[in-house]
């Protein structure tokens, strides 16, 4: 028996086109507007500042020497197809879910895009108190991290009457 699109919960991958063009659009305005290490305050705590990334989250590994790179890439690629499949395989209905693991797509194919065009990720939200800054990120950054919270957030409510009785997993 095939299983249609719109059932499955590859119905929300729009989400995960959103999280793309608001992560790419404003990675492009940052690179257009802003010279590389330029810092604009925007509110307190919070300030655009453009950096490159050549690593993964706060940097690790970015003096690796290039090699680093491809592993990101096939790791967002690995990520990406996971839970294509896994929304395939879901209900439409398991709307936490599938909108959390399409935040997780967008981020990983945002932050692939970067890495395959340009060779490093364009980060520019710099979070700060004090002296203190945050590792600079980006919109792709806040997608994923959004929805790995969403899926940690749906293990904390309590399941719906309907998915206990068939059996199926939410």
């Amino acid at each position: 028996m095939k299983k249609s699109l719109c059932s499955s919960g590859l119905r929300w991958l729009w989400v995960a086109l959103l999280v793309i063009v608001v992560d790419l659009s404003s990675k492009y305005w940052v690179m257009t507007t802003m010279e590389l290490h330029e810092s604009r305050a925007l509110i307190p705590f919070l300030n655009l500042f453009y950096a490159h990334n050549y690593g993964a989250a706060f940097s690790f590994l970015a003096d690796k020497g290039g090699w680093q790179r491809w592993m990101f890439a096939a790791i967002a690629v690995a990520i990406a197809v996971s839970l294509l499949v896994m929304m395939y395989r879901g209900r439409a209905e398991q709307k936490l879910t599938n909108i959390a693991y399409s935040m997780i797509i967008g981020g990983a194919l945002g932050n692939l895009f970067d890495r395959a065009w340009h060779g490093f990720v364009v980060d520019f939200i710099d979070f700060y108190i004090g002296d203190w800054h945050f590792a600079t990120f980006n919109i792709a950054d806040c997608g994923i991290c959004v929805g790995a919270a969403l899926i940690v957030l749906e293990g904390f409510l309590p399941k719906r009457q309907n998915d206990a009785e068939s059996g199926e997993p939410s």
